[in-house]
């Protein structure tokens, strides 16, 4: 059996495998064979009966845990199993945490310990009570905007009769006449006076990803930044195109309106508070945005393209933001992007996990590398294609020339871009060449 994520392979023992240990009681639990290489085959351990004794007192000293050790056989060589169980109290070593995430040990470390250890006391960032804040800090315009929206959606009854406070308490926002964290997040007058990366940065970049040509900065609770994004990209980063209906003049964003609130709201929503900003960045051909905190336990990127269940990172502020209409359900906000950019004609979107974060990426042309990546094409068709952007057609004597390649592998490369609807075909024999498919 392979490695994964909740087994592990090591030759020899050395005391440093207290880390996995640890990594490993602090997620789902696993086992570590101690005499296995890493294809699983056994390398046997001369000092077998030694560490039947020492490991397990390692683990109970230094740990603080017990730990099933099992001394194994095969073809007359020795092995050990060590069977860790998931701890729901947070487990350390020497002071420090490590978290088992798919085959790696990470060392828990700022906001990522701060949330692990959070969630192992029953909380999440959102549900925290922040001694520090009033309901003066509480921005009234703010409220009466979100209640108009939930009166709209029919998902808050009554609540037009309720004070502020009583308001926020319904919403759990709000506990014995405290604010908590999610209240001043969405409801606050100056959240960053409270949390200094609550805003938003939003830059438009040249391609090469480094040189930037403008930059905003915006600033607010959650109700207020949607609405000023939203705003701010309409008249400083996006085209508007230009149609008509009959007599009448239609101008429509290069980006759907759905797709873009989707994924702010996603990034605004499910972000880690504690770590770094929210960042925006518009390119000729893309816009991403990217919020600090990674996929929760449970949601794999391939989960996301269908329905899936939703587990928030900040789930008090996910319920508000339903029962007042920002968002329809948990999980379905992927779904709506997708659904919006393929409403529109624009490629399918692309979900990343980045930097210790989220990335949602919207293309404007299906034909860019990273569109084409995911199609499956390998370098010398991605390279081709980019050609053809630039000369408009290329011919099977260019594809070989371009890529070195003899012509029958170019005739088969150059077929498979036809069968995949990138290219068409045009002519006949010597006179025939390649077009990319109107978009």
């Amino acid at each position: 059996m392979p490695e994964q994520q909740s087994i592990e392979y090591k030759s020899s023992w050395h005391e440093e495998y207290l880390d996995w240990i640890c990594g490993f009681a602090n997620a789902q639990g696993g086992k570590i064979y101690i005499g296995k290489d890493d294809n699983g085959n056994v390398v046997d351990i001369a000092n077998y009966k030694d560490l039947m004794e020492k490991i397990p007192n390692k683990v109970k000293n230094l740990l603080g845990i017990t730990v099933e050790v099992n001394l194994l056989q095969e073809d007359g060589k020795h092995y050990i199993e060590i069977v860790v169980q998931s701890y729901s109290v947070p487990i350390s070593l020497r002071g420090k945490y490590y978290y088992r995430s798919g085959s790696v040990k990470q060392e828990l470390t700022g906001a990522a310990l701060n949330e692990f250890l959070l969630k192992r006391a029953g909380f999440t960032w959102d549900d925290v009570i922040d001694e520090r804040a009033t309901f003066d800090d509480i921005d009234e315009a703010t409220v009466k905007k979100y209640l108009r929206k939930a009166d709209e959606i029919g998902r808050l009854p009554d609540s037009d009769r309720l004070s502020t406070p009583e308001l926020l308490e319904k919403l759990r926002l709000a506990q014995d006449r405290k604010l908590k964290r999610a209240a001043i997040v969405l409801f606050g007058k100056d959240p960053g006076k409270f949390y200094p990366n609550t805003f938003v940065k939003i830059g438009k970049f040249e391609d090469d990803d480094f040189t930037i040509r403008f930059q905003e900065v915006e600033e607010g609770n959650i109700i207020q930044v949607l609405d000023k994004i939203l705003r701010t990209l309409d008249y400083k980063f996006l085209i508007r195109n230009i149609s008509f209906e009959g007599m009448n003049r239609v101008e429509t964003l290069e980006y759907p309106i759905p797709a873009l609130r989707e994924m702010l709201l996603n990034a605004l929503i499910h972000r880690n508070y504690m770590g770094a900003p929210t960042q925006i960045r518009i390119y000729d051909n893309k816009l991403t945005a990217w919020n600090h905190g990674t996929l929760p336990e449970g949601i794999t990127l391939d989960k996301l393209s269908k329905s899936h269940s939703s587990y928030p990172r900040n789930p008090i502020l996910a319920e508000a933001c339903f029962k007042g209409g920002y968002i329809d359900s948990w999980g379905s906000g992927i779904m709506k992007i997708m659904n919006s950019c393929k409403a529109t004609g624009l490629p399918s979107p692309i979900f990343e996990e980045d930097g210790g974060g989220f990335i949602v990426k919207l293309f404007k042309d299906r034909f860019t590398e990273e569109q084409l990546q995911k199609l499956g094409l390998n370098e010398r068709q991605i390279k081709a294609v980019l050609y053809v952007k630039r000369k408009g057609k290329i011919t099977n004597s260019e594809y070989q020339t371009l890529n070195s390649v003899a012509r029958r592998w170019a005739t088969v490369e150059l077929a498979d871009l036809v069968n995949k609807d990138i290219m068409e075909n045009i002519g006949y024999g010597a006179g025939s060449y390649y077009e990319l498919i109107a978009q």
